[in-house]
């Protein structure tokens, strides 16, 4: 489609900004060359988007290198309606991630930059990847930086979380490649992910790999009993860490299923989907008491996220049209709602020192700026009408009550939940009197983080207005899917 090898741009330049870094003297040269970088990869993946052809459901700008020809295995690049949206996403929340670590990170801040520049090109190949151990080496690469960034620049606890953090994706990582090498044995000793969605695979290899791939997924998503390590990472991370864990790294629990369990496994994922539909909504219902308890800012916003992905693998396992449609949107929402809430707890953490609920109130009268823009994303995260998070949220309820009224029904408990604690800590933190001093020596928003902040507050009213751009890059690749996985059982 083009000469340009737009996705290896997209991936390799934050990749050359970290080989730059150490090379600059000063801090401040630092960050400003750590910007220009992020910003030039997020104007690259602007203009993929904008190329982008949503008439078909075939993988574009296509780039494959033999790597390894004895093996099967290629350099081999490629989006399609699903992934080009992810990459327009990680490209955005990385330059955000940089402005949010433009104060708060004061030590080693070269080192922070280049593992946030690396966790993003690793994460872009993700997304990308069209040979199974290109994703595999990307998926499993992902976890060095994102160690370092919790490990290194975390709070008190940040070995006890990122060695949980770590100890559970790897577990998750080692049954994931143990269904990647069944599925390269059983497809024909290949590891193509388009040659592999063709292959014919047996009922029985079908249920094993799925299972695999199930734990693996689940605790990069994550859910329900494996999500004890996300509130240690959230709590423990930096701001930018935070972002980076809720605006794309759970993402690509979500991202696994529509890419290999749906396509490659159909008929496994038919046979399973009312025992994930029920995890979901454990999900759903248990993250939002468990983040009703918290008074931790943190915590609460952490809980919360398990409890909103526990709706996008709801919409997933609906296996129709709307429920996908609304998932893949929902999880880019998430990205943009659940991203700027932790960014916004960065900057009240920056100038308290605390992330007590307790010792906030009347913010609204000491930052009205902050207190506005908190108030948009706590209303973008509780799905109210003309914000984004409705539209995905709306699509995957309509799509599993046609599948399964008794779930659907548990699913609105939790979205009534999740009501009760954003708007319950939204009254406390930025309503009433300044009750600390802490709240009274509160300032304003500068300029540095509005310019983080305004572009997620244009994707939340725009989704939330005008969702079908958004919807019509992914149509044509989620009817496709579709087609693959009740095709396998008609």
């Amino acid at each position: 489609m083009t000469e340009i090898p737009i996705l290896s741009l997209i991936i390799f330049l934050p990749v050359i900004g970290a080989a730059v870094l150490p090379f600059l003297r000063s801090d401040d040269r630092v960050r400003w060359v750590a910007l220009a970088f992020a910003v030039a990869d997020f104007l690259l993946a602007t203009r993929l988007l904008l190329d982008f052809d949503t008439a078909t459901y075939a993988m574009q700008f296509r780039e494959t290198v033999s790597w390894v020809p004895s093996l099967g295995i290629s350099y081999a690049l490629g989006v399609d309606g699903i992934s080009v949206l992810f990459v327009f996403l990680t490209t955005l929340l990385g330059w955000i991630c940089v402005l949010a670590s433009w104060r708060s990170i004061t030590r080693r801040v070269a080192q922070f930059m280049i593992s946030l520049l690396v966790m993003q090109a690793l994460m872009l190949g993700v997304f990308c990847a069209l040979d199974l151990f290109l994703f595999y080496f990307f998926w499993e690469a992902m976890l060095i930086p994102m160690y370092l960034i919790i490990g290194v620049w975390g709070g008190d606890n940040r070995v006890y979380a990122a060695f949980k953090f770590f100890l559970y994706t790897l577990v998750g990582s080692v049954l994931f490649l143990v269904g990647i090498l069944v599925l390269y044995f059983q497809g024909g000793e290949t590891f193509d992910i388009l040659a592999l969605m063709e292959g014919d695979y047996s009922f029985v290899v079908q249920v094993w790999v799925f299972l695999a791939f199930l734990v693996a997924f689940a605790v990069k998503v994550p859910m329900v009993p494996v999500h004890t390590w996300l509130p240690d990472a959230h709590v423990e991370a930096p701001t930018a860490g935070s972002i980076i864990l809720a605006g794309v790294l759970l993402k690509m629990g979500a991202y696994g299923f529509l890419r290999f369990s749906l396509p490659m496994l159909p008929e496994a994922s038919a046979y399973f989907a009312l025992p994930v539909l029920a995890l979901s909504v454990v999900a759903i219902i248990y993250g939002g008491f468990l983040a009703l308890a918290q008074d931790d800012l943190k915590k609460l916003v952490a809980y919360s996220s398990i409890s909103h992905m526990g709706f996008v693998t709801l919409g997933l396992f609906a296996l129709n049209p709307r429920g996908l449609e609304g998932s893949i949107l929902q999880m880019f929402n998430h990205g943009i709602s659940t991203g700027a809430l932790f960014l916004f707890v960065g900057l009240i953490y920056e100038r308290t020192h605390t992330r007590s609920i307790r010792d906030y109130g009347g913010l609204m009268k000491v930052a009205p700026v902050y207190g506005v823009l908190l108030a948009v994303f706590t209303l973008s995260s509780l799905a109210v009408p003309g914000t984004n998070a409705f539209v995905g949220e709306l699509l995957i309820l309509t799509g599993t009550f046609s599948t399964n009224m008794t779930v659907g029904a548990f699913a609105v408990v939790g979205a009534v939940l999740s009501a009760a604690y954003l708007l319950g800590m939204f009254r406390k933190v930025a309503l009433g009197p300044a009750v600390h001093e802490k709240g009274e020596a509160m300032w304003d928003m500068d300029g540095r983080e509005l310019i983080a902040a305004l572009p997620l507050v244009v994707f939340v009213f725009w989704v939330g207005f005008y969702p079908q751009p958004f919807l019509d890059v992914m149509h044509v690749s989620v009817e496709h899917l579709l087609d693959q996985v009740h095709g396998a059982y008609r």
